[in-house]
């Protein structure tokens, strides 16, 4: 048995502790019935390997053993010394050390293994163990992860904290009495807070505001980086820089290629319109963007228009060049964000007016949703044209209005604010 297969498996049945960790709202299937591979997918830095440790304390608060488990971090210095086939010396020094073969599998950076995809598929073809696995997006982004795996795999996202998730980190407890009495102060101060600054974990548990900043620059590097420049081999560095930029200055507004295309050009950038869209590909694979299409009833249609460009984490507006924050755009981006981690399908709507999100349900419009930070004689009508052109254009019933902080109705439209949209289970219209 390899001696460096032994000091991993030794170290995580006797050495290792679990560490404290913020609970995470991320639906999974039972994993003790659990019949294809379980894949965690995500942006980097979102508590991927955190969310690890949180299903395997589920497991051992259910019964399971921890000689059942077995936990391998594939970036471990110590993965090259196992040999040519690394899992099956990992698999044969916990069955020496467990007395027998563990029922459950973690394998975290899983990519650093080379053919990882045939070995999960044959680990997965034995029927012999329950597997989850997590990956780099600079090495396993989430379209292979189901090519690779032909069938195999279920998909989670992990995203960043949910604005519930950032309320347990601060240790506010969610209640009848915070959400409508004068103590919601407290739950507007860390909306506050959770809008500007993001929901990574590492950032909103940073104590500065420089230290924040410092952490969202890294990660914004680390994905101009490894996540695109050197996966993609992209030539044109100025080019996917100016984008990324661009994507942070202008959050939530529409984006049109031509138009970008013509801006490089006055710089003295020439970037062919397929660049741009590829690029702009690159980056919404890589977890940095949520495009958002036009309604349209065909493909063609949508993709003819210019489509709306959100981060998919708020933090990364605060890199803005000469940032000025538009609060009502800060706003909407985060509803998208929460949009995207329910699983919705969601589109804009213009024809005439503009309403900001069409959610579509089995090809059909369901819910128009239209966002405003507050309402006043300037906007009010246009705001109220907007959703209703949506509604009686796409025939949709369910519509309402989110905002910072109004809760009474604008005209016959119900509006609620976001923070407690966000602590809400579904998108449906407050009663």
């Amino acid at each position: 048995m390899s001696d460096a297969a032994k000091s991993i498996v030794s170290e995580w049945l006797e050495e290792f502790d679990l560490p404290d960790l913020v609970e995470r709202e991320a639906v999974h299937p039972p994993l003790e019935g659990l019949k294809d591979i379980l894949a965690i997918v995500g942006p980097r830095r979102a508590g991927k390997t955190f969310y690890f440790f949180q299903l395997i304390r589920e497991l051992i608060a259910s019964g399971v053993g921890k000689e059942d488990i077995l936990f391998v971090d594939f970036e471990d210095y110590r993965l090259p010394d196992l040999g040519h086939d690394p899992v099956d010396a990992l698999l044969t020094a916990h069955h020496q050390l467990a007395g027998r073969a563990p029922k459950f599998l973690f394998f975290d950076e899983v990519q650093q293994l080379q053919g990882w995809s045939r070995i999960m598929r044959t680990l997965h073809n034995r029927r012999s163990f329950r597997i989850v696995i997590s990956g780099s997006n600079s090495k396993l982004l989430s379209r292979e992860v189901a090519t690779e795996l032909r069938g195999r795999c279920i998909e989670l996202a992990m995203f960043p904290f949910s604005f519930r998730e950032y309320l347990r980190l601060r240790g506010i407890a969610v209640s009848p009495k915070i959400l409508h009495g004068t103590a919601r102060g407290k739950i507007l101060g860390a909306f506050d807070d959770y809008l500007r600054g993001g929901g990574f974990p590492d950032v909103a548990a940073g104590t500065s505001a420089l230290r924040k900043r410092q952490l969202l620059q890294s990660y914004f590097q680390t994905t101009y980086y490894r996540d695109i420049l050197e996966r993609y081999d992209v030539r044109a560095k100025e080019t996917l820089e100016s984008l990324m930029r661009h994507a942070v200055d202008q959050a939530g507004d529409l984006f049109s290629i031509s138009a970008f295309t013509a801006t490089l050009k006055t710089r003295g950038i020439e970037a062919s319109k397929r660049t741009i869209a590829n690029y702009l590909g690159y980056l919404e694979d890589a977890f940095f963007v949520i495009l958002s299409e036009k309604f349209a009833r065909s493909q063609r249609q949508r993709t003819a228009n210019p489509v709306k460009c959100y981060l998919f984490d708020t933090g990364f507006k605060q890199l803005a060049v000469n940032f000025s924050e538009n609060r009502g755009k800060l706003l909407e981006n985060l509803v998208a964000i929460e949009l995207r981690r329910r699983g919705h399908e969601f589109f804009y709507f213009r024809d005439g007016g503009e309403c900001d999100f069409v959610i579509v349900d089995g090809g059909r419009p369901r819910t128009a949703i239209q966002v405003c930070w507050e309402f006043h004689e300037g906007n009010r009508k246009r705001e109220l044209e907007g959703i209703r052109q949506a509604s009686k254009g796409l025939g949709i019933k369910d519509r309402f209005f989110l905002t910072y902080n109004h809760s009474d109705p604008v005209g016959d439209i119900p509006s609620i604010p976001v923070w407690r949209w966000l602590l809400q289970e579904e998108e449906t219209a407050p009663s």
